[in-house]
């Protein structure tokens, strides 16, 4: 375990390393023979940029799953990121130093904080250098690859990456216990459903979810449970418990849930979804 004011890190591989940000947001930094892979940014509390280097000397490009707060605070560090293009506008609405601030605090809510974080200790927005990420890319780090795979859903341009030697997916929001759907960057039920079925043509390449929260990995049934799910609020079926989310936005969740998220049937997957997006027609 290596840890700084504001981040903590530990080996989960032999070169993949898991960094954890303040509110509990996580980052992996995947090492190869020439070069590393950054997987998200958190909330850029903190210079994440700096951790980094006192974890690898290797050249690091830093790619986001996607375009939300706690994932792309690094992008302003490095000035240059690979993201979906359909998040790109997201990245920018979701830079603002205060929200990224109030998402770190947010982290009280399961333990104190090892520091409190001020408005100076967030890193402060600019122009980044976007390139584009797009399902089947490969990320060649040197003996290690990464494949890119599209899963619309948390947002439109949700990605995940599959290391078929180390049988693993680095999946971000896109299918966890608590999977957010009910944003107007949000894909519909119907189309989230989609890309679950297309992320599940590639069940048999793994055996383990490292996602953007949590800690630990889910089982590779957490996407069947998704899927299942997404049938169960097409059809009405679905518990559809009445609550607030992340900016005061009401949602529905699938499944009876306690304060930790996790649900009370004994089942993995959540999804928390709005009414009036169930459907490709409804947006």
């Amino acid at each position: 375990m290596y840890e700084s004011k504001f981040f903590r890190a530990r080996k989960i591989f032999g070169h993949v390393t898991l960094i954890t940000g303040l509110g509990g947001e996580q980052a992996y930094l995947i090492e190869g023979g020439e070069r590393a892979l950054l997987i998200d940014g958190l909330s850029g509390v903190g210079s994440l940029k700096a951790f980094v280097r006192e974890l690898t000397e290797l050249p690091v490009t830093l790619v986001n799953t996607h375009g939300h707060v706690d994932h792309i605070g690094a992008d302003f560090e490095y000035g240059e990121v690979r993201i979906a293009p359909e998040d790109i506008e997201l990245m920018y609405a979701h830079s603002s130093r205060e929200m990224r601030l109030d998402f770190a605090k947010s982290g009280a809510m399961f333990a104190p904080l090892p520091t409190e974080p001020r408005l100076s200790d967030v890193t402060v927005p600019g122009p980044v250098k976007t390139l584009p990420v797009k399902d089947g890319d490969i990320f060649d780090l040197g003996g290690v690859e990464l494949e890119v795979i599209a899963v619309p859903g948390h947002t439109w341009g949700t990605v995940v990456f599959l290391d078929r030697d180390l049988r693993v997916v680095y999946s971000g929001d896109s299918c966890n216990r608590n999977t957010l759907l009910y944003g107007t960057e949000s894909a519909s039920i119907e189309e989230y459903k989609e890309s679950l079925l297309h992320l599940k043509d590639f069940l048999p390449a793994f055996d383990g979810l490292w996602g953007g929260h949590g800690g630990g990995a889910e089982t590779p049934d957490i996407v069947e449970d998704a899927i299942s799910l997404c049938d169960e609020i097409m059809a009405g079926t679905d518990d559809g418990i009445e609550a607030m989310g992340f900016g005061g936005r009401p949602c529905l969740y699938a499944k009876k849930k306690d304060e930790r998220f996790r649900r009370l049937d004994g089942g993995i997957a959540n999804i928390a979804y709005s009414r009036d997006r169930i459907w490709k027609k409804d947006i």
